[in-house]
């Protein structure tokens, strides 16, 4: 089985780490990495919209993007990057998992933020009255509780199942503001905490169902705390009307001091 290739590759990092409080040589540290087989599944959260430096295609995958910061690293014997802007929980079902076989060793992912309504959401908030955003963020809540864990399973099992010896990393999503931050105009307050706390929910949920599938949660909101919108020094593109689709995504900033460190961890 080939998570002995996993197991090899985390011990030779904690080797290194000794190799290197001892003042020995650190050169056999990442060695094994070449020997995993690495695919990269899900939305633009993962592609790397908002990073830039896309590879052409219109699912908008970055070298930038947290995915490919790590291969670039630790040289995997292979990167597939099937992750997608736009995608859904059926989009990786349908178009993103032949990628996986029995030799996969590594997977990550993002999903369930565009089957909650992310996009719509943030419309409805940014263009229409306090009330209508917060009637929207109710909606986009029930949905999570109702709707969002079976899509999710579904996923998941799909996942185990072409998959089945893979470490399975499910990265979430981060905050998107600073409350009493810097920003003087826009959404209110109260529309703020509300996104907030939905992007809570949405993680609360993906973690609970990332864990009953035996698989590795990785929460970016510690990293991306101080770095939200309004924050003075955000990782995250606000509304940006010339590029509308990079508009609440994360920068290249983001996606290497946010992403690719919680994704190091789950490793």
């Amino acid at each position: 089985m080939k998570m002995s290739r996993l197991v090899a590759f985390s011990s030779s990092l904690l080797l290194g780490a000794a190799l290197a409080l001892t003042g020995a040589g650190v050169a056999n540290a990442d060695s094994s990495a070449a020997a995993v087989d690495y695919v990269a599944l899900g939305d633009s959260y993962s592609s790397g919209v908002g990073a830039g430096s896309y590879d052409g295609s219109s699912c908008k995958r970055s070298s930038r993007a947290y995915p490919a910061l790590w291969a670039a690293a630790n040289s995997p014997s292979s990167f597939d990057f099937a992750a997608c802007s736009g995608a859904r929980t059926n989009d990786v079902t349908g178009s993103q998992l032949g990628r996986l076989n029995a030799s996969t060793d590594l997977v990550s992912i993002s999903i369930g933020g565009n089957d909650a309504g992310f996009a719509d959401v943030m419309t409805t908030c940014v263009l229409q009255s306090e009330a209508t955003c917060l009637n929207r963020i109710v909606t986009a809540r029930a949905y999570v509780d109702s709707t969002l864990p079976g899509r999710l399973d579904s996923v998941y099992s799909a996942i185990r199942s072409k998959a089945p010896s893979a470490q399975v990393v499910v990265l979430g999503y981060p905050r998107f503001y600073q409350l009493g931050g810097s920003c003087i105009a826009g959404l209110s307050e109260k529309e703020r905490t509300a996104i907030n706390g939905a992007s809570d929910h949405l993680n609360t949920a993906t973690a609970k169902r990332a864990a009953d599938h035996g698989f590795t949660f990785g929460d970016v909101r510690t990293t991306f705390t101080g770095h939200e919108i309004c924050s003075g020094n955000s990782w995250l593109h606000s509304v940006n009307w010339l590029n509308i689709g990079e508009s609440y995504h994360p920068t290249a900033a983001g996606q290497s001091g946010g992403y690719l460190p919680v994704f190091k961890s789950a490793l």
